[in-house]
């Protein structure tokens, strides 16, 4: 199984940073957002490979999942054998890269990957959101091998006023992951049957407050229908319009996650906190992270 990682965007919130640094490639803690990402696609077994689909401007994506063997052997001349063997980890990932040439929504650039799927079912990572614990992708193919390997998305509850934002789900509960069979409809384990998906609703016409958080298993099917799938919402080829056909065909489920348990690297104030969360938590960095706020007299909101 191949995992898709769209990550073409021009980053235009991040400007004028992003003019010369893919947003992909901005730093959260040690590594760049997209290794994350990267290296959460291929935690769960029977994943052997992720496909970056990227736009032909951002060739620091290209070199930085490149081995650079002369880079590794002057770190350990240097004695800095800890940086080099995080210089090799990167280049030695299973990454492979498609191009989208044209900005033409989330779907379309996943279907630009769709010769690296080869009939099969296959993970989609949006490149800005990481997920520290890399427990989402197991989690669904979990509800996936339970349902017949039926098509899933991980799903998690927003504010009413905030479903525009997001991809939201209408459905029912169908289960539970083993373990949280007591939870209720929208807690973390909920596994629903999903009858129908739609793109940024506004908030009096969305079925539900449940939105996509930007992790889905998705069924061959749903590539093959992207092939034809007309543009939908902000005139772009909208991944849950082909979603949402295939719903005639086969079944989808979702499976409710802590909104909690990823971080939303997609703008500048969440790049920011994200950093700092992690820093945080981090037992690497949190002493020296603590020590630099408190030696600027703390953090106070003003």
């Amino acid at each position: 199984m191949k995992a898709i990682i769209p990550a073409a965007g021009l980053g235009t919130r991040f400007l004028p940073s992003t003019k010369c640094t893919p947003k992909e490639m901005l730093p959260v803690l040690d590594k760049p957002v997209i290794q994350y990402v990267v290296e959460e696609a291929l935690e769960p077994d029977g994943v052997d490979g992720a496909i970056i689909v990227t736009s032909p401007g951002k060739p620091e994506l290209l070199s930085y999942f490149q081995p650079d063997r002369s880079l590794e052997s002057l770190l350990r001349e240097r004695g800095k054998a800890g940086y080099a063997d995080a210089v090799a980890e990167a280049g030695d990932l299973p990454v492979d890269f498609r191009y989208q040439y044209e900005p033409r929504g989330l779907g379309h650039a996943i279907r630009s990957a769709a010769d690296a799927t080869a009939g099969e079912s296959f993970l989609v990572l949006l490149g800005d959101y990481v997920v520290p614990k890399r427990s989402i992708c197991t989690a669904m193919l979990e509800v996936s091998k339970a349902h017949g390997g039926a098509s899933v998305v991980a799903v998690a509850p927003c504010a009413p006023e905030d479903v525009s934002r997001y991809g939201v789900v209408a459905g029912e509960r169908a289960g539970s992951l083993p373990g949280f069979e007591n939870v209720a409809d929208e807690e973390p384990g909920a596994v629903w049957r999903i009858s129908g998906l739609v793109e940024k609703p506004a908030p009096e016409d969305a079925p539900s407050n449940l939105y996509i958080v930007g992790r889905y298993l998705l069924s061959p099917l749903v590539m093959d229908l992207l092939a034809d799938q007309e543009p939908g919402k902000g005139g772009e080829i909208q991944l849950t319009d082909a979603m949402a056909r295939s719903l005639d065909r086969e079944n989808m489920y979702a499976v409710v996650v802590d909104p909690l348990s990823g971080y939303d690297t997609g703008t500048p104030s969440g790049w920011m906190a994200t950093n700092a969360l992690m820093a945080a938590a981090d037992e690497r960095f949190a002493e020296d992270f603590w020590a630099a706020i408190d030696e600027r007299g703390g953090l106070t909101r003003s």
